[in-house]
C-alpha cells in the first residue's frame, strides 16, 4: 500500500507480484478461479481509479489492475522511450504468467488503452476482448496530422517529454495536495481528468489525488527527456520516460489492423474529453491555433492531432482485416468514463464481457 493513501474499498485486495521483470503492485476483486478481467490505468494516475470497476463486476468474473512501472506502488523501473510502450506491454505479459492467465479481458484507459492494443499486437491469442477506454492515439500523443497520422516534422517536435507543463511536473513531484495553482494535480484532475462541474465524493477524490502524486517523476519516468528542435515548438522528443514512450517516433500501432489480432473490440469514449480529442488541450497544434503557445506555423505546417479520428482510422481497417469493433460514445463526460458514469460503464462493459466469453 503506498504511504498515506486512504484505504482500499472492502473487497479489493493488494499484492505485490513477483514476475520475471517486475515487481508489480496489483489489486484484485472477485473469486479466484472466475473469469479474468486486467484493468490498465492512464498517464500519471493509478490502479486505484478501478476500485469502483473491479467491485461492480459480477462474480463470475476477477479483477486484476496493477500499477504499472514508475506509477504506484511497482517497482520503478525506468522506462525506456525507444521500445514505444512495449515496456509496459511486456511487464504485462510477465504479470499474465505469474498470475496463471491462460486467457482474459484487456481493459485500457488512456495511455492504458495504447498499451492494450501493443499487447495485443504481440499476444493475439491470449486474449478474450479488449475494451479501450478514452485510449491514447494509435500514432502516439503529438507531431502528426490526419487520419493516417503522418509526422507533422521529421524529429516528430512538440511530442515526449519536452510537452508537460514544467509547473505541473513541480507540483507533481513535491507532492502537492492543493487545489491553489491551476497545475496542481488536484486541479487538474478536476479540469481535465472530468468534465467539469463533475467532482467524485471526497473521500474517492483523494483517493485519485494519491494515485497521481505516487507517479514517480524524472528523466527516467514522467514525464522523461527531451531535446531541442529547430522546428516549432522547439522541442522533440528524448528516449527515456513515458511521455517519449507514446511520442510518435518510437510508438506506432499500425500492426494493430493487420489482420493477426481476432479478439473483440469495444472502444468507449467521453465525448467531452479534453485530453484525448481531436482538439486536445494537451496538443500543441490546439495549443498554438489558441494563442496559447507562441510561433504556431499554422495548420497547414502544424494542425491539432485528430486523436478520436486516428483511434476509429485504426478500428476501421482493423474491422476490414477481419477484426470488429464497436464504439459507445457518452455524451457529457470527459476523459474518465468509468468514473464519471459508473452505472453505464459497467451495464455496457459487463454486456460485451459477456457476450465476449461466449464466443
Amino acid at each position: 500500500m503506498i504511504q498515506d493513501t486512504p484505504p482500499l474499498l472492502q473487497g479489493v485486495t493488494v499484492e505485490m507480484v513477483a514476475t520475471a521483470r517486475i515487481k508489480v503492485h496489483a489489486l484484485a476483486s472477485g473469486p479466484s478461479g472466475a473469469e479474468p478481467v486486467v484493468f490498465l490505468h492512464g498517464n500519471v494516475s493509478g490502479a486505484r481509479f478501478w476500485e469502483e470497476t473491479m467491485l461492480a463486476l459480477p462474480s463470475r468474473y476477477r479483477a486484476l489492475a496493477p500499477d504499472l512501472r514508475g506509477f504506484g506502488g511497482s517497482e520503478p523501473v525506468p522506462v525506456d522511450a525507444t521500445h514505444g510502450l512495449r515496456d509496459f506491454a511486456d511487464d504485462l505479459e510477465a504479470l499474465a504468467d505469474a498470475a496463471g492467465l491462460v486467457a482474459f479481458h484487456l481493459v485500457g484507459w488512456s495511455m492504458g488503452g495504447g498499451i492494450a492494443m501493443q499487447y495485443a499486437i504481440a499476444h493475439p491469442d491470449r486474449l478474450r476482448s479488449i475494451t479501450l477506454v478514452n485510449p491514447l492515439s494509435p500514432f502516439g500523443f503529438g507531431a502528426t496530422r490526419g487520419p493516417e497520422g503522418t509526422p507533422t516534422a521529421p524529429d516528430f517536435a512538440g511530442s515526449g517529454g519536452g510537452t508537460a507543463n514544467p509547473e505541473f511536473v513541480r507540483l507533481l513531484a513535491s507532492g502537492d495536495r492543493s487545489a491553489d495553482s491551476a497545475f496542481a494535480p488536484r486541479s487538474v484532475l478536476r479540469q481535465f481528468y472530468f468534465r467539469p462541474p463533475f467532482l467524485p465524493a471526497p473521500d474517492r477524490e483523494e483517493v485519485f489525488v494519491s494515485a497521481m502524486l505516487a507517479t514517480r517523476t524524472g528523466d527516467d519516468f514522467y514525464p522523461g527527456d527531451h531535446t531541442p528542435s529547430p522546428n516549432w515548438p522547439g522541442v522533440a522528443p528524448g528516449t527515456r520516460g513515458v511521455n517519449n514512450a507514446m511520442s510518435p517516433k518510437f510508438y506506432d500501432l499500425r500492426a494493430f489492423a493487420g489482420g493477426r489480432v481476432k479478439a473483440p473490440v469495444l472502444w468507449i469514449r467521453g465525448a467531452d474529453d479534453q485530453i484525448v480529442s481531436n482538439a486536445s488541450l494537451f496538443d500543441f497544434g490546439t495549443l498554438g491555433q489558441l494563442g496559447a503557445v507562441p510561433g504556431w506555423p499554422g495548420p497547414e505546417v502544424y494542425p491539432p492531432q485528430p486523436m478520436v479520428d486516428q483511434t476509429r482510422a485504426i478500428l476501421e481497417q482493423h474491422a476490414a482485416a477481419g477484426g470488429s469493433f464497436r464504439e459507445e460514445v457518452f455524451e457529457e463526460t470527459g476523459h474518465s468514463p468509468h468514473v464519471e458514469r459508473p452505472e453505464r460503464f459497467v451495464g455496457v462493459l459487463v454486456e460485451f464481457l459477456d457476450r465476449s466469453s461466449r464466443r
